[in-house]
């Protein structure tokens, strides 16, 4: 059930897509990846010949774990839409008598505590119909009651903890419990990985339309057009200090830097340039961790079934939020607006988003936005 207002979950909600109108593995050392943009990748390549043969070699790379069992999820919803979590995590500092890296310690017996971070995280609903995507960012000051690995409550705070505190699967039972979305899938990065597809890419064009600094990284951003690739690409989307809105400039930062990584990835022409092409499903792949029950053959079906998607059916939002307020224990937190998430996170689990977009327009970000 959903933490919001006790609504039973997807079970319940109603199972068909909305319609058009008018009509009716292997082990290895991990190195997460920037997530989005692969579908719409895999779409242009799912034909035949060297992209094809490219395909199947690198998915090999890519890292898998088990989710085990959680208790208390919402039941799949009558529909073939697919609901992905995405994390961002940093590296993870050393613990002793942890694993190698994430995938490994998310297999382990115990997870390490405080060993990783994430402070990104984002629904990614992809619809029944493979025609649009939204991706949904739930802020990482977030106040909510937090899950453990097995889906047991624990205690309200920020919910950037649960990960943190129990792993993948603790974040899973989290987000489930939030928005009463069932998670199908789930799929782990580390920012660092944008340094390699960026490169790989030649470079993303930003603009920062006013001059700011970030005392964090000890970085000044100039107002001008950026190309950034490498270090200077995750400073961009990494960044919090001296923005306005802190958090929330950030999500929209992190939301601007992903739309614009997918259209230079499909409109650059390095799709159709063998090399420029295998130089990026490398970075792609080989930084990626996914949960094992997203095989290389869902991949795969995945790519055929969104063999048609227009890159600006491709839509950013961020999850609705009532008030900020000081917490005696945990500082700066944000409330979650419930009735309006309420009707997100309905739409999310009928596969109704279209309808909802409708409703909100100014939910999604915006083409022309500019981040500071």
């Amino acid at each position: 059930m959903s933490d919001l207002d006790g609504d039973p979950p997807a079970a319940n909600e109603p199972g068909p897509s909305e319609p058009e109108p008018n009509q009716p593995a292997r082990r290895r050392r991990w190195r997460p990846w920037a997530f989005a943009g692969l579908a719409l990748l895999l779409v242009l390549i799912a034909g035949g010949g060297f992209y094809a043969w490219r395909l199947n070699s690198h998915l090999n790379n890519i890292d898998r774990f088990d989710t085990g069992e959680i208790k208390n999820r919402p039941a799949k919803a009558d529909n073939k839409a697919i609901n992905v979590l995405l994390l961002g995590s940093d590296k993870g500092k050393e613990v002793a008598g942890s694993g190698a890296d994430l995938a490994e310690d998310a297999d382990a017996a115990t997870w390490p505590k405080g060993k990783y971070r994430s402070d990104t995280l984002m629904v990614v609903h992809i619809s029944a119909d493979r025609e649009r995507v939204q991706v949904v960012s739930i802020p990482r000051d977030t106040f909510t009651m937090l899950y453990d690995g097995e889906g047991n409550p624990q205690h309200k705070e920020k919910i950037n903890a649960a990960f943190a505190n129990w792993g993948p699967t603790g974040a899973i039972s989290t987000v489930e419990h939030l928005t009463g979305v069932r998670i199908d899938h789930v799929a782990i990065i580390d920012w660092a990985g944008f340094k390699e597809l960026s490169t790989a890419l030649g470079g993303v064009p930003v603009t920062i339309p006013e001059a700011v600094y970030d005392s964090k990284q000890h970085k000044q951003w100039e107002a001008r057009d950026y190309l950034l690739k490498g270090e200077e690409a995750l400073q961009y989307v990494r960044m919090r200090y001296g923005l306005t809105r802190s958090d929330f400039d950030r999500i929209n930062r992190q939301q601007n830097f992903l739309r614009s990584l997918m259209r230079e990835m499909l409109d650059s022409g390095k799709l159709t340039k063998p090399l420029e092409f295998d130089a990026m499903l490398k970075a792609l792949t080989k930084n990626l961790v996914v949960d094992d029950a997203w095989t290389n053959d869902d991949l795969r079906s995945l790519a055929i079934g969104l063999r048609g998607l227009d890159q600006e059916k491709v839509v950013f939002l961020t999850t609705p939020i009532g008030a900020e307020r000081s917490d005696p224990t945990y500082g700066a937190v944000l409330e979650i607006d419930k009735p309006k998430a309420k009707a997100l996170f309905a739409a999310l689990r009928g596969d109704k988003m279209r309808s909802y977009l409708k409703k909100y327009p100014d939910d999604a970000l915006a083409e022309d936005d500019q981040i500071s």
